[in-house]
Formats: C-alpha cells, sequence, structure tokens
C-alpha cells in the first residue's frame, strides 16, 4: 500500500514539475503576436491563391501588418476586404479598376476546322508540340484542351464550343489561368468595359480566311474607325488601349470579320 501512495506522490510531482515548466517555457520562450496582422489575417478569404504575389493569406497578412504589401493586394477580396482592412491598419484602401481575365480567341468549333486527328494528351501545354501546334486549323487559337480550367480555383472559365470563355462574374482576376495558357490568348482587361479583341492571329488576309471564318486579317479598318486613336497595329493584330477608349461600339460595327467582342 505504501508503495502505491509513493508511487501517487511520484507522479503527481513529476506532473506538476512539467506544468510548471512548460508555463515558464511558455512565457520565456513566447514569440510576439502582432494583432493587426491577426486581424488582417481574419479578413482575408483564404483562398491560397498566390494571385497577390505572397505564398498565401498567412504571408500577405504579415507583409500587410508590416507595411511591406499594399492593403488592397487581395484580388479576391476586392475593395470590400481592402476597405475593412483599411480600417484595422488606419488607412484608405486605394482600389483600382476591377480587371477579369478574357480569352483572345473567337474562333470557336464552328467558326475553325480541325486539319488531322490529334490522339495525343489532351493538354494544351502538350499540343503546341504536336504538328501545326495542334489539329486546329488556326495555329494561333484557342485549342480548348483546358489548363486555364484546371488552373482556375473559382470556377470562373470553361471550355465552351472547343474555347475557352471567362465568366466575369466569377472570376477573381487570380492570373492562374493566364499563366497556364502556353499561347499567351488570355489577358487581363477592365471589367466594367464592353469592347475587347477576340483575335491574335498576325497573318493577313486569305491565309487567315482559310482558317478561321472570324479570324483577324488585318485590314486596319477598325484603326481608322477609332476617333480616339485606342485601337494600334501591335505584333501583326489590333490591340485596345482602354485608357482612350469609351466603348463608343464603332470598331465592332465596322469589322468586317467580327472579331471584336
Amino acid at each position: 500500500m505504501n508503495g502505491i501512495v509513493i508511487a501517487a506522490i511520484m507522479i503527481g510531482a513529476v506532473g506538476l514539475f512539467v506544468g510548471v515548466f512548460l508555463g515558464v517555457a511558455s512565457k520565456v520562450f513566447a514569440v510576439p503576436v502582432d494583432e493587426k496582422e491577426v486581424a488582417v489575417r481574419e479578413l482575408l478569404p483564404g483562398a491560397n491563391c498566390g494571385a497577390c504575389g505572397y505564398a498565401g493569406c498567412d504571408a500577405l497578412a504579415a507583409a500587410i501588418a508590416k507595411g511591406e504589401a499594399p492593403i488592397a493586394a487581395c484580388v479576391v477580396g476586392g475593395a470590400p476586404v481592402a476597405s475593412q482592412i483599411g480600417e484595422v491598419m488606419g488607412m484608405t484602401a486605394e482600389v483600382g479598376e476591377r480587371k477579369v481575365a478574357f480569352v483572345r480567341c473567337t474562333g470557336d468549333c464552328e467558326k475553325t476546322t480541325d486539319t488531322y486527328d490529334y490522339s495525343g494528351p489532351k493538354s494544351c501545354a502538350a499540343v503546341k508540340f504536336a504538328p501545326g501546334g495542334g489539329s486546329k486549323s488556326c495555329r494561333y487559337g484557342c485549342t480548348g484542351f483546358g489548363d486555364c480550367v484546371r488552373a482556375c480555383e473559382f470556377d470562373a472559365i470553361h471550355i465552351v464550343k472547343g474555347i475557352a470563355k471567362v465568366d466575369e462574374a466569377k472570376c477573381k482576376d487570380c492570373k492562374k489561368c493566364i499563366e497556364a495558357c502556353p499561347k499567351g490568348m488570355i489577358i487581363e482587361v477592365p471589367a466594367e468595359r464592353a469592347s475587347h479583341i477576340g483575335c491574335v492571329n498576325p497573318d493577313r488576309g486569305k491565309p487567315v480566311m482559310d482558317n478561321c471564318k472570324v479570324g483577324c486579317i488585318s485590314c486596319q479598318k477598325c484603326v481608322r474607325t477609332c476617333e480616339n486613336g485606342a485601337i494600334t497595329m501591335v505584333g501583326g493584330f489590333p490591340v485596345i488601349d482602354y485608357s482612350k477608349c469609351d466603348d463608343c461600339g464603332k470598331c465592332k460595327e465596322g469589322c468586317p470579320r467580327k472579331c471584336i467582342i
């Protein structure tokens, strides 16, 4: 009986010692917690998409708290989250124009044809090594194998009639689809703008017409039509300068190929 009592006392003493030791250690080795960092992290959506340029929401919260990142850095949270973070940091959020992804191709399966039967991996990154960059008649167009779809964490892009289409309401401008497209077909555009050029084929005339019913033939009619000088030829195809565009729609009306959306 005495042995049991002694053992119980020893176990209790050891437990007490360990408890005291851990309590002291937690105070001595405690890592200071930045209350602003904690508050900012609670406001971030937790997508961990990396669109802000940091490894995740934890890293962004730490950077914002230290003043190393702008309070509007979270593209997923947008203006509402930036405003809340601004209140925590005692700053005014300067949120720029909302942007979304746009696929510069209108040549779906009804507008283009296949030149041969492709039987390789169903991947845009893989098909670019196939003859002609894939079986699609336009070698500059979207191949439609969905690398961008798989990269999007917000279900904002889908393959429709053989080409990628962006759901602007869901797009968070995380740029993952832009990075995933091996052809550079996807860019970011102002969400509130209506006019976009859906072709990046630098060829001219008949070669384009033979491969796509809506391909840009570089006639430059849109350039001449625009009264604001918002459209210029870059790399063989027209590009819109959104700082000059007023969405008058004249470029779309005058385009003989109907490739301006």
